[in-house]
């Protein structure tokens, strides 16, 4: 039989491009890392709910090892802890509310950690309140006993809500109390309102037995509020040396909020199966309430999932000011990097 001399020499080239790169350690190692999937620390700020249910569709559906990436999640107590590790590197990502992440930067020598996908484009922050207590708008608060819980980010913005809406906040009483005890408390008529997320405690007074015609849901947003919510950031270090992980990334979760949206019922059961003592029927309500509320706004609707305005940011930042003190006040480039967002037409909601 004869040979191709052809066909010979291109055998004779594989097999020498084959055993170079068994031999030349830092083509292994190029080869292992294209084959491998890259590693990716990600926590949440709070114990989970289905508000996160669009990172946990993104990997059952298989969209982030499409990308090459094992991610892996954790949680936090608070946006604060939560920007700590992304800070020192133990985490990757983590999801935290963008207002926390603001004045976690005026920190002297705080890493420039970034957000790079907002997740909520309105902020949850709400004053929840019982209608039998005489309240049916924010001028009814005149007078009344509202609980604030420890920490509590709402309580934040709420010398923003005052100037903005005319309120006499001398009029209004305060009572301290844990997270904990928040819906308890209302649901007991110990106070006349509770500031809170609006998807957590108004879902929860519900699930207590208080009557939704009962209830009335003041949102900050309705009322003047700029603030965006809940957003992804990212460790610098991570994003200046893996940044088509931070795209592959943003680009699964992207998959995963429009997969949500068009089936939350089946995209719930991705976040209650992960749960302690998830109630499946409480999460679908709380994750409809936070796509109708907070995630399917206008701004989304015309702009794209989780990219901001830039001159809204700014205006938001002026209304944390009204309580916070900067050492010096950041601009929305400080806060913001849309670098790792793909086009708009590939984050519009489909």
């Amino acid at each position: 039989m004869r040979v191709c001399p052809t066909f010979v020499l291109r055998s004779l080239l594989t097999l020498c491009i084959g055993l170079a790169a068994l031999l030349c350690p830092a083509a292994r190692d190029a080869r292992a890392d294209a084959l491998q999937n890259i590693a990716i620390q990600f926590s949440f700020d709070r114990p989970l709910d289905s508000s996160m249910a669009p990172f946990f569709v993104a990997q059952r559906s298989g969209l982030f090892s499409a990308d090459h990436l094992s991610v892996s999640f954790n949680h936090a107590a608070g946006s604060p802890e939560a920007l700590g590790r992304v800070g020192k590197g133990d985490s990757d990502l983590a999801l935290v509310d963008i207002n926390e992440l603001i004045r976690f930067r005026d920190k002297p020598d705080a890493p420039a950690v970034k957000a790079v996908f907002v997740l909520f484009n309105r902020a949850p922050y709400a004053i929840v309140a019982r209608k039998s207590r005489g309240i049916h708008a924010l001028s009814d608060l005149d007078g009344k006993i509202v609980g604030v819980a420890d920490s509590d980010l709402s309580f934040r913005l709420w010398p923003a809500l005052v100037q903005r809406n005319g309120i006499n906040a001398s009029h209004v009483k305060f009572y301290k109390m844990s997270a904990a005890v928040r819906e308890p408390i209302l649901s007991a008529g110990q106070v006349d309102a509770v500031t809170g997320f609006s998807y957590l405690s108004a879902v929860n007074l519900r699930d207590r037995g208080v009557p939704s015609g009962d209830l009335v849901v003041l949102r900050y947003a309705d009322h003047g509020c700029e603030a965006y919510g809940f957003a992804v950031v990212v460790n610098p270090a991570f994003a200046a040396a893996k940044p088509d992980a931070v795209r592959g990334f943003v680009r699964a979760l992207i998959g995963g909020l429009n997969a949500t949206v068009r089936d939350p019922e089946h995209a719930v059961d991705d976040v209650v199966s992960r749960m302690e003592s998830g109630v499946r029927d409480l999460e679908l309500e709380r994750l409809r309430t936070v796509l109708a509320d907070n995630v399917l706004t206008d701004e989304v609707r015309r702009n794209g999932l989780g990219d901001i305005d830039p001159a809204r940011l700014d205006r938001a930042i002026d209304q944390l000011a009204q309580d916070f003190k900067f050492r010096k006040r950041p601009v929305a480039s400080d806060i913001f990097d849309g670098s790792f967002l793909p086009p708009v037409g590939g984050r519009l909601i489909n």
